[in-house]
């Protein structure tokens, strides 16, 4: 089951800022959504062969071309913050 607590701490690492009521909102959603997923488990499926795709695919990466990225100023010139030549950003890695 998710709860506003849940959604909170999603929304964190997601750093997205939510309102209350919209976590709220969202909560409620997702605890519909996660319900119905939870009666899929009822269904017969020991007839249904397995697939990994109901459509036929083949191959759809493209060709990893090498190619000339941006000089280092200009990126140092747009970045929001830097640390020397380095682009500084928020930690997203938890610890503790």
């Amino acid at each position: 089951m998710i709860d506003l607590k849940t959604v909170q701490y999603v929304a964190d690492l997601a750093r997205v800022r939510l309102s209350e009521k919209e976590a709220k909102t969202f909560t409620e959603q997702l605890a519909k959504i996660l319900t119905y997923f939870e009666s899929l488990k009822e269904i017969n499926t020991d007839t249904i062969e397995p697939t990994s795709h109901v459509l036929p695919l083949k191959n759809v990466f493209r060709q990893d071309l090498l190619k000339k990225s941006l000089p280092q100023d200009e990126v140092l010139a747009i970045a929001p913050k830097k640390k020397g030549s380095f682009v500084k950003v928020l930690r997203v890695i938890e610890t503790g």
